[in-house]
């Protein structure tokens, strides 16, 4: 099964940004005052995951400050988090379940590589296989860290949010209606996202996510 378009470049955005606005005069309303889209990519991995582990329930500040205690202390690798004490990385900030979430990343010994030519759904899979791993980590690991063009991730309160100013819609859409919603913005919902990702900032001047 293809992987499907790859994000690699700001054209690629632009691409998707042109297509959506086409298809949908709200998205070309939206880009009209957002601007050019954002290209996003990061790098795939171990850190990037343990990163994601970090931020949760935290606030970005206090995510980042915890991150660079981490770097700091060279706990960013599935080694140095298995050789680690508990009290090393409580020392770095991270609260007696995060631990225990980095260390099962640590020992789950993923192939980082093979997923890059996984088929979306086997990278969510094999990702939320990992406790403190949820659906919408992996969702945001496959669009940014691997660049998948048709990845949504409609748990994420600032799309809903988005969606709902941007849409005219009545309430904020749940997850399983904001994901038949971004059906329509196929083959391009990564692009989408960053799309409602961006007009959240301009409509709400706020930070979608880190």
């Amino acid at each position: 099964m293809s992987v499907g378009r790859i994000i690699e470049t700001p054209d690629c955005v632009a691409e998707g940004a042109a297509w959506l606005g086409a298809r949908e005069p709200r998205f070309a309303l939206a880009l009209r005052r957002t601007g050019p889209l954002p290209l996003r990519r990061r790098p795939d991995g171990f850190a990037q995951l343990l990163s994601a582990i970090v931020s949760q329930q935290v606030s970005v500040a206090s995510a980042n400050a915890i991150w660079g205690r981490m770097q700091e202390a060279r706990l960013t690798g599935p080694r140095k988090i298995g050789w680690a004490s508990d009290d090393d990385l409580r020392a770095a900030g991270l609260s007696r379940q995060k631990i225990r979430y980095a260390r099962a990343l640590a020992e789950a010994r993923i192939d980082y590589a093979r997923l890059r030519a996984a088929p979306t759904d086997q990278v969510i899979a094999t990702l939320t296989e990992v406790p403190g791993i949820g659906i919408w980590t992996a969702e945001i690991y496959a669009m940014f860290s691997l660049g998948r063009a048709d990845v949504f991730a409609p748990g994420d309160l600032a799309l809903q949010e988005s969606a709902r100013v941007l849409f005219d819609l009545p309430e904020r859409p749940r997850e399983k209606a904001l994901r038949q919603m971004a059906e329509d913005w196929a083959p391009w919902r990564s692009v989408a996202a960053r799309l409602l990702w961006a007009y959240y900032r301009v409509a709400k001047d706020r930070e979608g996510i880190r």
